[in-house]
């Protein structure tokens, strides 16, 4: 007789789909309303991450995705579980991650009140914050679904999506899933547009290509950059594309006033894999006043060119490995014709004004750099800290520094960083966030301790939203709200088992940090303003030097 697949509730079948089609890890809190989600965890063989709350599950998720390339994936319950997951869902809409969060839901909202976690309209809700919203009303339709997110990472822009299952389905049998169907591939552009982008990067003197994060796949850039005669900029999500410290990239400089000037030189801007956000620029445009050549795999961003400019619908790594081989077959590479001692100066400049906006951190940020690992990716928040790192710190490999750029939220980084070293187990992983930001998402420091990570996490003490109080100032408004008594954060973070040190000095705060990636555990390392100065604290919170005697 043939063997069939057991009929298993449809809950852990979805489990059972997800381990075929790769995914091993998932983040989460279990609730009566979802648990049935739960019954095929441990049968698959996906290893579940428990959070302490569901923004933590979704932000952990987020970070795995950003260090591995997989979707994350998060299980919460119906009502608040989801609610408290959408600001992931709204970073991750905004920073281009493959989230996938799987909720349950009720089985009538319409005809029934008053009952546990309920909503108006659940599904409606979370769509407002990522990129669809479904319910699956069968197993068939669960399934679709599932494998329609996961071919829409890979195909189209990399954005989350939210499926929730009715209480009574996720209880009742249902056969397995189909077999995985072959991965489609994104398309590569046609050889008319390809031979129309060479002509105009043939015809250019100073090009100008700008990268984003989309581009942060591509190989061959550096390549393409120097046969091509171009000067590079990146937006913040595209640091690391091409070598920071390469001669011909200008760095993340976009927001700078300045480079508008900069774009004005240019006689052909080749933008790939970016928005050109607000975010990107700071600024209403971007001051050029040559044609552009835009490269998306989101064909809403190509929808506002002018006249001249060239749309080319197609994801970064096809098409730049495409042009690559149309530039290679030229005779020789196009002269520089950029003033490579003009725009060193350029740079030299911008990392000043940087410095003069906010005194003191450019120093710590260069000890910092100075003492990681080269193959360290860092997860950073909200906070004065990482605005300035994010201009002056030039990155040597793309997709090592994660940032909540659009949406903004502040307590990202630490459960995030918990998601990347999770994927980058005996690898170094780093986050650094601010004090205020940290009193969102602290208790996530106990997965860290449960897991033995050794995350280093640098906390930026200012004592204040400092952003927030420089801002009211250049508005005329006397700063108010600005400041909340901060505890002891040393004793907290050992109350949670990690270790914690206060550094009084740039060499202590290097020896620490470089300890903390091979602690048994997380490390705490509070940094404040006062330590480009030589006068940190110097001590932990039980006001004994250097390391806490629990470490």
């Amino acid at each position: 007789m043939p063997v069939t697949s057991p009929r298993r509730p449809l809950g852990a079948q979805i489990s059972h789909m997800l381990r075929a089609r790769g995914i091993d890890v998932i983040f989460g809190i279990p609730g009566v309303h979802n648990q049935e989600m739960y019954r095929g965890i441990h049968e698959a063989g996906i290893t579940h991450v428990l959070a302490r709350h569901e923004q933590g599950a979704g932000f952990m998720a987020d970070g795995y995705a950003r260090a591995t390339g997989k979707p994350g994936v998060a299980y919460v319950i119906t009502g608040p579980g989801l609610c408290n997951a959408m600001t992931p869902m709204g970073q991750a809409y905004s920073d281009s991650v493959p989230l996938l969060v799987l909720s349950s839901c009720l089985d009538e909202t319409a005809a029934r009140k008053g009952q546990l976690h309920q909503m108006r309209d659940q599904r409606a809700a979370a769509a407002t914050v990522c990129d669809w919203s479904e319910e699956a009303r069968s197993a068939d339709a669960a399934y679709a679904l599932v494998d329609r997110a996961l071919a829409e990472f890979e195909t189209g822009r990399p954005r989350p999506k939210h499926i929730q299952v009715p209480i009574a389905l996720l209880q009742a049998d249902a056969p397995p899933a189909p077999a995985p169907a072959p991965p489609a591939l994104p398309g590569v552009p046609a050889a008319a547009v390809l031979a129309r982008a060479e002509a105009l990067l043939q015809g250019a003197q100073r090009p100008v290509v700008i990268l984003g994060g989309g581009a942060r796949g591509c190989a061959g850039l550096k390549e393409l950059v120097r046969r091509t005669g171009a000067l590079a900029m990146t937006t913040y999500a595209g640091r690391g594309a091409i070598d920071g410290d390469d001669p011909r990239c200008l760095g993340a400089v976009l927001a700078r006033p300045g480079s508008a000037a900069v774009m004005e030189q240019a006689d052909l801007v080749l933008a790939i894999g970016t928005e050109l956000a607000e975010v990107d620029l700071w600024r209403d445009a971007l001051g050029h006043r040559c044609p552009m050549v835009r490269v998306d795999v989101d064909a809403s961003v190509l929808s506002d060119l002018a006249a001249g400019d060239l749309a080319v619908h197609s994801d970064a790594p096809g098409f730049v490995a495409a042009l690559l081989a149309r530039v290679e077959a030229w005779a020789g590479e196009k002269p520089f014709l950029w003033d490579e001692g003009r725009m060193a100066a350029q740079a030299a400049a911008f990392r000043a004004e940087v410095d003069a906006e906010r005194p003191g951190i450019v120093p710590i940020c260069d000890a910092l750099r100075a003492c990681l690992p080269r193959d360290t990716m860092i997860y950073s928040d909200m906070t004065q800290f990482a605005y300035v790192a994010k201009e002056v710190w030039p990155m040597d490999r793309p997709g090592h520094w994660h940032h909540p750029f659009g949406f903004g939220t502040l307590g990202y980084a630490t459960p995030a960083a918990i998601g990347g070293a999770i994927a980058r187990r005996g690898r170094p992983t780093l986050a650094i966030i601010g004090d205020y930001g940290f009193h969102y998402t602290l208790p996530e420091i106990g997965v860290a301790v449960e897991l033995n990570l050794s995350l280093p996490i640098l906390l930026w003490d200012n004592g204040k939203l400092k952003e927030i109080e420089d801002s009211m100032v250049r508005g005329q408004i006397a700063p108010n709200a600005v400041e909340a008594r901060n505890p002891d954060f040393g004793a907290l973070a050992r109350a949670f088992g990690a270790r914690a040190v206060a550094p009084a000095n740039l060499a202590e705060m290097q020896r620490a940090v470089v300890d903390a990636f091979s602690a048994p555990g997380p490390t705490l390392v509070h940094l404040t303003p006062a330590l480009s100065r030589g006068t940190g604290p110097g001590q932990d919170a039980a006001g004994d030097p250097g390391v806490s005697p629990s470490s």
